[in-house]
């Protein structure tokens, strides 16, 4: 197999496995029956932005130029902080895009990671976000009717949980799963504060996630197009955005939004 194209993070589907799907240009690549064998992926020495398509030299936020990354609303500081959302005030990059990220059902969550941390989604992203953040388990705790106001209850809980995941541990494994959600939930409802209650939801359902992977890295070696030509090995799982290569070594797939590669898996021997 042999496909040429520019990358953009991995999709995903949810099941008692997760799959992923690596899209190549115009093609999608079903990544877990790559799992064992060896790959090779080439940089072919071009970025091509997200929004406009131009090419570029270095790319911003994952994928854009910076005039895209300073005008368009994928890029606002209010993707990194709900709490900075104006769209509830006619005020957005673009407010046609607004009513259908910002001005939607958003859920504050609990998810176990790295660790416990507190995090925020739209309704529709479930799953999701909690599967590209590499959670194993992941529990809804307050639905808002817009970003802002999620983006508000996830500041209130930022100072006693965690909003951040440790790639480095979420990758190793190295993940406390004996964390009790439901009396983690109950404790951050308390912390919530008497003005949100309204927006806390008594759902006990706890999503559980697992991933493909057959070997986590003892150590973890991060390796990127931006000094790597070729990157190659035996694929040993896929967690998050990361693949996992048998080496320690692992690649951020989501950062490298907008590089034109070759992905080559040689024949699978029988």
């Amino acid at each position: 197999m042999n496909k040429n194209g520019t990358i953009v993070k991995m999709r995903t589907e949810w099941g008692k496995v997760v799959d992923y799907y690596l899209p190549v240009g115009n093609s999608e690549i079903f990544l877990n029956e790559l799992i064992g064998r060896k790959i090779n992926l080439k940089y072919l020495n071009e970025i091509h932005c997200l929004g406009c398509g131009q090419k570029i030299k270095k790319s911003y936020a994952q994928g854009w130029c910076y005039d895209c990354f300073r005008t368009r609303p994928e890029t606002a500081p209010c993707i990194l902080r709900p709490e900075l959302c104006q769209a509830h005030r006619g005020i957005s990059r673009d407010i046609e895009w607004a009513r259908k990220h910002c001005l939607q059902d958003h859920y504050v969550y609990l998810a176990i990671s790295s660790g416990l941390k507190v995090g925020v989604t739209r309704k529709n992203q479930i799953p999701t976000r909690w599967i590209d953040q590499g959670a194993g388990k992941a529990i809804k705790l307050a639905k808002t009717p817009n970003r802002y106001l999620a983006g508000v209850i996830e500041v209130v809980l930022k100072d006693h949980l965690n909003d951040k995941t440790n790639w480095r541990k979420m990758l190793q494994n190295e993940v406390p799963f004996d964390i009790d959600l439901l009396k983690e939930r109950q404790k951050a409802r308390i912390l919530m504060g008497k003005e949100f209650q309204t927006y806390f939801v008594d759902d006990d359902e706890i999503t559980e996630i697992v991933y493909p992977v057959t070997q986590y890295p003892e150590k973890v070696k991060s390796v990127g197009f931006d000094k790597e030509e070729i990157i190659t090995g035996k694929l040993k799982g896929i967690k998050g955005q990361y693949l996992i290569f048998g080496d320690d070594r692992v690649l951020n797939i989501r950062k490298h939004g907008g590089y034109l590669i070759e992905l080559e898996c040689p024949p699978k021997l029988e």
